[in-house]
């Protein structure tokens, strides 16, 4: 396994949540490539916008070594990073490195000119400033991340966890991004925007939540669940199952139990040596028609390919 290296750019007032995740998620593990590195505008410490202060190893000569290179967000946002910080970030694109933002930490990508022409997003609170200061660029409030390889832009501050399991996921497979989703009992993936978590006027508080439902229905993704199955489990009208299910979740139950499916057979496809009926049918998704098919949908690949590039070695 040859080493990526990823860098994680501190920038002065940086969110200490936003530096903790991708520091967290790239640590060297026994089963991961990861090399990384915490650098900065200059080499030494850095003060975050909570007041303490972190040390960094590098300066920003740091970002040419890196095949990953990830920005935390950070306060005083509308001010652009010091020169040789975006200098160098655009020597780094240049050359083909990947570059992903957290939260505000888009801006720092758009003061280099790297999200020109392109839809991003960013904090929902920071999204119309973005917009008012980079006019050749789009927001899309509506999303927790978004891969537009070799650039990626995630919502704000954990959504920068879905974003980092992400980019793990491509890298080395679901298995190791749920490995890693567990260390941190962080959800694998999430589905929906971050529109769900703007204020808006809520309903009557109620108790009830369908948590439950959805940790039954992953234990069960090979039975048939229909909205009256999952309303039975959960308790409530098939009415409200649908308005509860996409208040909490942001997406349908069909989407999400699609979204589960597809990471189920993932996961099969890299630790056993299943057959692709039988991981359909395990899964869920019936036929290796349709496993081949919700492939092609969801990842642009096939099930033969995938296992080719992320299967584990079986163990007797």
């Amino acid at each position: 396994m040859s080493v990526h290296r990823v860098a994680v750019l501190a920038l002065p007032h940086v969110l200490p949540l936003d530096l903790g995740i991708p520091t967290l998620i790239f640590n060297p593990r026994p089963n991961t490539p990861y090399e990384l590195t915490v650098c900065g505008a200059t080499r030494g410490t850095v003060t975050t916008s909570a007041g303490f202060t972190v040390g960094t190893t590098a300066g920003p000569a740091a970002l040419a070594r890196a095949d990953t290179i990830i920005v935390p967000g950070y306060w005083h946002y509308q001010r652009p990073p010091a020169p040789e910080v975006t200098a160098a970030l655009k020597l780094a694109f240049s050359r083909g490195a990947r570059i992903a933002s957290i939260c505000t930490g888009a801006f720092a990508l758009a003061a280099a000119d790297l999200l020109n022409g392109r839809t991003v997003t960013t904090h929902w609170a920071g999204a119309d400033e973005l917009e008012e200061l980079c006019p050749h660029l789009r927001v899309d409030r509506n999303v927790l991340y978004i891969d537009d390889d070799p650039l990626l832009t995630s919502a704000g501050v954990t959504a920068g966890i879905d974003l980092c399991l992400h980019l793990v996921r491509k890298d080395l497979g679901a298995a190791v991004a749920n490995d890693i989703a567990r260390e941190l009992v962080a959800a694998p993936h999430r589905d929906g925007g971050q529109a769900q978590f703007i204020a808006q006027s809520l309903p009557e508080p109620t108790a009830h939540t369908l948590a439950p439902t959805r940790d039954w229905a992953l234990r069960h993704l090979e039975e048939t669940l229909t909205l009256d199955t999952l309303a039975d489990h959960a308790r409530v009208s098939t009415r409200t199952l649908v308005r509860m299910w996409r208040q909490e979740t942001g997406v349908t139950a069909h989407q999400w139990l699609l979204t589960a499916r597809v990471n189920h057979a993932r996961e099969l496809l890299e630790v056993t040596d299943l057959g692709v009926e039988q991981i359909a049918a395990q899964s869920g998704l019936g036929t290796g028609t349709n496993l081949r098919a919700r492939f092609r949908d969801a990842l642009g690949t096939t099930p033969t390919a995938y296992r080719r590039t992320f299967q584990r070695p079986i163990t007797a």
